[in-house]
């Protein structure tokens, strides 16, 4: 139980392995004991009802935007939970929850002039319930760049949120259904890479070899694991047109683009290049607390560290805030004064796209 309460209370934000001289991969260990953990150990009936509940809803976008509407509803009776972890799980409903977009059903978006690009899109589970325009603005920019767009049928979540949980059936079966989806265009006309606008889903996907290494999906997935790419790493090829812009930004690295993934600079770079000015808040490498499912079941050290992030990215006195993960943006934007982006929606802006909603109003 004591070695329990320990693991649940790491982040799995993975800054000990940018850290570790000696290269040590805690991710797979703490995965590992997680697994162990799920298989032996008997939690408390709250834990295993609240754990299932997330199990069964998070990763499916349809049940969640249900889930988030009826969060709405109950949340003016908050102060009659009995426990923190469920008044957490009202407080994270935005009050604006955006209509379906039909740009993340299954099609193929052309390019735009010449096909520089094939790429599939992966449009992931709660992003599609919590925030649309980062898809929308996501297919906007490729297709201008030069890519085709592939939004493969059968792919949805990554499986994160239940591996996290130790639930390793339940995110080996969701991660199956996405190898088998996206081979299907590996096998057909092709893809040049698999683009993730979220860095909580690439930094697994990306591991996706690894999680099937002793299955009969081996090769599978590590064909799709070595095609997978941040949408900035795929528009650090497509050389996005210099420009200037009138826009202080506050750029958040996320724990997994930059530690799971160490994909630092980019982002950066990217919006360096199109012109906005770039400032980075105090100890960037420090997590904001939101790691997933951990500001839900952990929410008194979450907002801790979400306090602490905010007060470090609000003395750069920004005009916005960009990330490249969802969950990163409804924890730090439940707490700023100015707008909370993707990366993304601010690239395609500047590029030609629209202006994006959320600096018209804070609506997370």
């Amino acid at each position: 139980e004591k070695t329990v309460k320990h693991l649940d209370r790491c982040l799995s934000c993975l800054a000990c392995m940018t850290t570790c001289p000696s290269g040590v991969h805690y991710m797979h260990l703490i995965d590992h004991a997680r697994v162990h953990v799920e298989k032996t150990y008997k939690r408390p009936l709250t834990d295993r009802l609240l754990r299932w509940v997330l199990a069964k809803i998070l990763p499916y976008p349809s049940r969640f935007r249900m889930a988030l509407r009826g969060a709405k509803l109950a949340r003016p009776f908050r102060h009659l939970m009995p426990d923190p972890r469920l008044k957490a799980m009202l407080d994270m409903a935005p009050k604006h929850i955006p209509p379906v977009s039909r740009n993340d059903d299954a099609q193929v978006f052309p390019a735009q002039g010449t096909r520089r690009m094939r790429v599939a899109l992966m449009t992931g589970c709660a992003q599609k319930a919590l925030d649309t325009d980062i898809n929308d603005a996501t297919i906007r920019l490729l297709r201008r760049m030069g890519c085709e767009v592939v939004v493969a049928r059968g792919a949805g979540c990554c499986g994160a949120l239940t591996h996290h949980m130790g639930k390793e059936a339940e995110a080996h079966g969701t991660a199956a259904k996405n190898i088998h989806a996206w081979m299907r265009e590996i096998s057909g006309e092709g893809l040049d890479a698999i683009v993730i606008n979220t860095s909580g889903c690439g930094t697994t996907v990306k591991d996706y070899g690894h999680m099937f290494r002793n299955t009969e999906l081996a090769g599978e997935a590590a064909q799709v694991a070595a095609l997978a790419k941040d949408i900035s790493e795929v528009l650090m090829q497509l050389d996005l047109p210099e420009g200037q812009q009138d826009l202080k930004v506050a750029y958040h690295a996320a724990c997994s683009l930059q530690h799971g993934q160490q994909i630092k600079s980019h982002p950066k770079t990217l919006l360096k290049r199109v012109g906005f000015e770039v400032v980075e808040p105090r100890d960037s490498h420090l997590c904001c607390g939101s790691a997933g499912t951990y500001n839900l079941l952990q929410p008194e050290l979450s907002k801790k560290l979400k306090e602490r992030k905010i007060k470090s990215l609000s003395a750069k006195t920004p005009d916005v805030v960009a990330a490249g993960n969802i969950g990163c943006m409804m924890q730090i934007g439940s707490g700023m004064e100015v707008p909370v982006v993707h990366t993304v929606e601010l690239l395609d802006w500047a590029t030609g796209g629209p202006k994006p909603p959320k600096l018209f109003s804070n609506r997370s």
